[in-house]
């Protein structure tokens, strides 16, 4: 099987051209080692993955035989990513809950506030 048509098929990724796009970028490597997305996947292949700024790394158990459901995906490979990138994903979460992106529209009535007490304390800094 197909490691683009894998991915997809253990729900990895939306879509089988997210997963061919991210084998096409080098985010997909096979044994250490980038691969294209018509390489094959065979049993005891590790794959690493970077999707969301963190690195996965499964290890292909068998093939399914079209895409699973999420109950029965862990039949098909083992999650051996080290708990150092599950922490960075938290991590991203917070950060991605706390800041707005620039230019998003205007601030909210927390933001105005805490703009307006920051001004105050700086003309108690003036003095």
């Amino acid at each position: 099987m197909r490691v683009d048509k894998y991915l997809w098929c253990v729900r990895y990724f939306k879509t089988r051209s997210i997963a061919t796009n991210a084998c096409k970028k080098g985010q997909v490597k096979i044994n250490d080692v980038a691969v294209k997305p018509s390489r094959e996947v065979f049993p005891s292949d590790t794959i690493q993955v970077r999707k969301n700024q963190v690195n996965y790394v499964i290890e292909v158990l068998t093939q399914p035989p079209s895409r699973v459901g999420a109950k029965l995906v862990g039949l098909y490979y083992i999650d051996r990513t080290p708990a150092e990138n599950l922490e960075k994903l938290d991590l991203l979460k917070y950060s991605k809950d706390y800041y707005r992106k620039k230019g998003t529209g205007r601030p909210t009535k927390k933001d105005r506030r805490d703009l307006d007490d920051f001004h105050e304390n700086d003309d108690f800094f003036e003095d």
